[in-house]
């Protein structure tokens, strides 16, 4: 049994570098069957996007897609270091990175509601 457990859970954004697409009122709805992690995540300039992961120890292994308010079509991969809060909230850090042209890369960080 994983440590983590991502089923059914909720998470928004604390935290995300400028060249980020996702905002405050982008809001991410996770599942999970053993180590794969899926989620689908909408609000604010996003109106629709999913993650596939792969969940191994305290990582999340990520790709992901969207289209924007705009019809923007992006795509990514991340690592996601999974910790957990003072209250057993689930946190992620994502050093995560545009694949396409500019490969532009950040750092974003959600929290469980």
């Amino acid at each position: 049994m994983a440590e983590f457990n991502f089923n059914n859970k909720t998470f928004s954004l604390i935290e995300n570098s400028e060249n980020g697409k996702v905002n405050s009122e982008t809001i991410f709805k996770y599942k999970q069957q053993n180590n794969l992690v899926t989620a689908e995540y909408y609000g604010g300039s996003i109106k629709y996007g999913s993650i596939i992961a792969n969940l191994k120890n305290n990582e999340l292994d990520m790709l992901y897609q969207c289209i924007t308010t705009e019809n923007e079509l992006k795509a990514g991969k991340a690592i996601a270091k999974i910790s957990l809060t003072n209250s057993n909230k689930i946190k992620l850090k994502l050093n995560w990175e545009w694949l396409g042209k500019g490969n532009e890369s950040g750092v974003s960080e959600y929290i469980e509601h």
